[in-house]
């Protein structure tokens, strides 16, 4: 597992074969700062099979169309298919952004997340875990490692119902470690 994040935002590379996952997929215009990090970490872009945003806001899907384009997989929950059009709304023509199309993309059920990742040998499963936004989703593997995008630290999450019943969700199967969005690494305690 890597981190391939730049400006400020975590990107996980998850996964040891030829085609791996990345959790959370970049600014838009910037696929030449996610080449250069995935190549400082020793990985080419080609290893980037799949992708899966935790949310569907500009750092953390931007750049998701320009890695279709490149040859990646784009997983999109079934919760999370009727934010992808609301992108193009938040948006600055000076961003760059390229509009995510649904062609190609693999739209999965949580009930179907775990088959689908053991394809792809990750053990673990994609929880609901609204918060920050409704569609929020956090990857869990099995070990512990929550990748948890931007769903708000649970300590400072007391006037968030959702984002508590989130927190409780993965407490609950079993989540050890938060690799959030933004910042460090930290238990889960």
């Amino acid at each position: 597992m890597l981190n391939v994040g730049y400006r400020s935002t975590n990107y996980w590379l998850v996964g040891e074969g030829p085609k791996r996952l990345l959790v959370d997929l970049g600014w838009p215009g910037t696929l030449g700062a996610l080449r250069m990090a995935l190549r400082r970490a020793g990985v080419g872009l080609e290893a980037v099979g799949y992708g899966l945003a935790t949310h569907y806001h500009i750092d953390h899907a931007g750049l998701a169309q320009e890695l279709k384009e490149a040859g990646m997989t784009l997983l999109v929950m079934e919760t999370q298919v009727a934010a992808i059009p609301e992108m193009k709304r938040w948006t600055k023509p000076q961003d760059g952004y390229r509009e995510i199309r649904p062609q190609g993309n693999r739209i999965l059920g949580f009930g179907e997340s775990r088959a689908f990742l053991e394809a792809l040998g990750i053990p673990g499963e994609i929880l609901p875990t609204p918060g920050h936004t409704a569609h929020c989703v956090s990857l869990l593997l099995d070990d512990g490692r929550a990748f948890t995008g931007d769903l708000p630290p649970e300590e400072g999450a007391w006037d968030n119902p959702l984002a508590l019943q989130s927190w409780a969700l993965l407490r609950a199967r079993g989540a050890k470690w938060v690799y959030p969005g933004h910042g460090p690494v930290r238990p889960l305690e």
